[in-house]
């Protein structure tokens, strides 16, 4: 990084849109501008060197970004740190730790398409981190391109005050170029790589549409600023720089955004857009970034920009590489040298900084020091996502970012024995770098099981401990946490009798059990109404125990039993053969000899499901949910959104957000957790039981 740049001269900004709008394609055009690469290299096709942001091999193969990467570039006399972010939306969390520590975003949108799904999720990020925006409008060369239609969606769809400061010239295959409404001189993009910079007048035939279009947007920015805002009303014409001023006060405002067209693809308008980052999206000292002191009962604190202040900084983002742990961090104020030692305020730690780099994709530029504004990386720095690092002079934390719920678990294992140790180091590196990526052993099912923000993002984390600790592993459905339980009650009188030469085993319970109220905390009740010492105090914890034994693994499926209240009200002993063993077994079989009367039951989890998409497909996703036997309570419309609320079984759960996605065009959004336990329908029952018999009888033999 050129050490002479101001902070004034900084800019870090995301680059963040829908799934396929041409995000990599333009960060590739912007290194190639800014000379931080000699030659450009496309996301698809028959590009062997595939483009530069996305280095992994999973993505080179899919033709999609799967993790941000981080790269800085100069620009005229700007430094720019940028961050390239996946647009689909498994992929969300990297979106959210990126926008959590960028000071403004280019929301990428398809001129075709406009408005889509990942386009309103990005945008709530940006609103939740109060990320000013500028609005690039791509691929204007393809065919069906209406930048005028991503103006509408802007404002109707994500209610944006949205207007065009870079106007069209000609469409699909007619693009050509651009007029900039501020100076109204038309831009045209020569050479090979659209490299040379043509400027002329505005071509005659949109000489009145452009005047039509400045008009509108001096009105919006003369709301922000009132210089321009008196003028306009005086009628007289803004200078270029007050013009600059409006549309940038407007922009930090948050409430305005600017939009400009192009075609990254086809090298036209990226150099408009690199301007425009600088003239209208802020340097760190413009964005307000607040602090908590932990020594003053967590009191907001405004953190200043400044290289001479205590040293504050967010890790925002782990990359365990083959030579150690990456720590991606934005530095919010203070000053760090290599060598120096850091505090980290989440655990007191102290740690070392052995060394400081800075990152374009997967290479590493090393650095002697690092200040406020700047997004680096530090090199064996053990911490976790979210931690903050001070010199020690201050306790400050930062508030880390937004984690979604996991909507999908996958039951996972190792395919050989041998890959056990490389299996768990995989997954302790993918759980520490990925928040939203959970991983829990299942103590009923001995199952390990991952659970994650989609299908892809689970199965991207199986290829990757394929590829990456070469180790095989097989996926399976989670095992749904069933349970038992009975609905009536029933009387068991049972005599445990054991007679093999020498002393005996004796022993004779009677009682009943019976079903728990439906509100009842406890899953099991034992209560103790012998009289008259039939069964010697002593031997009564021996029958609870025995009773607890059967209630471990039900008759039906084998699964716990719960909701159950056990009585003893008689029993016999003898003098010499009696024992605990002999009343602990005489219990577990008296239970097993009630329960087959007492009308047993499975039970299954209940979840309470929320999905949501565009109104024209409510029908539909309706009719998803009643397909999996799901009970709709509630739905309800916003904003042509329809949100549906649903009682779920978990175990027809499975698939369903592929299924949900695939029926509403990418649109569909749900979210789910556990509400209840209750009983399963008769037919699945005896399904269940059958399939329990059969696999009992296999195991037998």
């Amino acid at each position: 990084m050129a050490a002479s740049v101001s902070l004034d001269n900084v800019r870090n900004i995301g680059i963040s849109a829908h799934i396929d709008s041409g995000k990599t394609t333009l960060s590739e055009r912007i290194l190639f501008y800014t000379k931080r690469i000699h030659a450009i290299h496309e996301v698809k096709g028959k590009d062997q060197v595939g483009a530069t942001m996305d280095f992994m091999d999973l993505e080179r193969e899919k033709g999609i970004t799967i993790q941000s990467a981080a790269t800085f570039c100069m620009w005229k006399d700007y430094n720019i740190n940028l961050i390239d972010t996946p647009g689909h939306v498994d992929f969300t969390i990297e979106v959210e730790r990126s926008l959590r520590v960028l000071d403004g975003a280019v929301l990428v949108l398809c001129s075709v398409a406009g408005v889509q799904s990942q386009s309103i999720t990005v945008d709530r990020q940006m609103k939740r981190y109060k990320v000013p925006r500028i609005c690039f409008i791509n691929k204007m060369d393809r065919a069906g391109a209406n930048p005028f239609r991503g103006v509408q969606m802007l404002r109707e769809k994500l209610a944006h005050n949205a207007h065009l400061i870079t106007y069209p010239i000609g469409a699909e295959d007619q693009f050509q170029g651009m007029v900039d409404l501020v100076t109204m001189k038309a831009f045209y993009f020569d050479g090979d790589n659209g490299e040379k910079i043509r400027e002329e007048e505005c071509p005659a035939d949109l000489l009145d549409k452009c005047k039509e279009a400045r008009e509108n947007l001096i009105a919006a920015v003369g709301d922000f600023d009132e210089v321009v805002g008196m003028k306009y009303l005086e009628g007289q014409e803004p200078t270029v720089d007050e013009f600059r001023a409006a549309i940038r006060k407007a922009t930090l405002s948050l409430n305005f955004t600017p939009v400009m067209t192009g075609s990254a693809y086809k090298n036209k308008g990226v150099q408009l857009l690199l301007d425009a980052v600088t003239y209208y999206l802020p340097n760190p000292t413009e964005r307000e970034n607040i602090a908590l002191d932990q020594n003053k009962n967590e009191e907001r604190i405004v953190l200043k920009s400044d290289t001479s202040a205590p040293l504050v900084a967010l890790a925002f983002k782990l990359d365990e590489g083959r030579y150690g742990q990456l720590t991606y961090m934005r530095i919010y104020s203070g000053t760090v040298r290599k060598g120096d030692v850091i505090f980290n305020a989440v655990n007191d730690k102290k740690v070392k900084v052995p060394r400081l780099v800075q990152m374009h994709a997967d290479q590493m530029n090393d650095l002697e020091e690092a200040k406020a504004g700047d997004i680096v990386a530090f090199f064996g720095v053990d911490c976790a996502s979210g931690d903050t690092f001070t010199d020690g002079k201050v306790k400050y934390t930062m508030t880390s970012m937004f984690v979604p719920n996991a909507v999908i678990s996958l039951a996972i294992a190792p395919k050989d024995k041998t890959g056990q140790a490389n299996f768990s180091k995989a997954l302790n590196k993918f759980t520490k770098e990925d928040p939203t990526l959970r991983v829990h052993r299942d103590e009923e099912s001995a199952q390990t099981i991952i659970s994650g923000m989609g299908e892809l993002h689970l199965e991207i984390y199986c290829e990757r401990i394929k590829r990456e600790y070469n180790c095989e592993v097989i996926v399976g459905k989670p095992q749904v946490a069933f349970r038992e339980t009975i609905i009536q009650k029933a009387n068991f009188n049972y005599t445990h009798k054991k007679q093999s030469g020498g002393k005996g085993q004796f022993g004779r319970v009677s009682g009943y059990i019976e079903p728990l109220p439906a509100d009842a905390v406890v899953g099991y009740e034992f209560v103790d109404d012998i009289a008259g010492g039939v069964i010697p105090r002593n031997f009564i914890p021996a029958c609870d125990k025995g009773f607890q034994e059967a209630v471990k693994e039900g008759r039906l499926i084998g699964f716990p039993i719960v909701g159950v209240r056990v009585t003893i009200d008689d029993g016999a002993y003898h003098d010499v053969d009696s024992d605990e063993l002999s009343f602990k077994t005489a219990a577990l079989m008296g239970f097993r000899e009630a329960y087959e009367k007492a009308g047993p039951t499975v039970l299954e989890p209940i979840m309470k499901l929320q999905s949501a998409a565009p109104e024209e497909f409510q029908g539909t996703v309706m009719g998803q949910i009643n397909q999996r036997r799901g009970m709709i309570v509630n739905s309800a419309t916003n904003e042509g959104y329809a949100t549906i609320d649903a009682e779920v079984p978990l175990s027809e759960m499975f698939g369903y957000s592929t299924d949900l996605r695939s029926a509403t065009q990418g649109k569909g959004e749900f979210s789910m957790e556990f509400q209840k336990y209750s009983a399963v329908p008769r037919n699945v029952q005896e399904d269940m039981v059958k399939k329990y018999q059969e696999k009992k009888a296999k195991d037998a033999k």
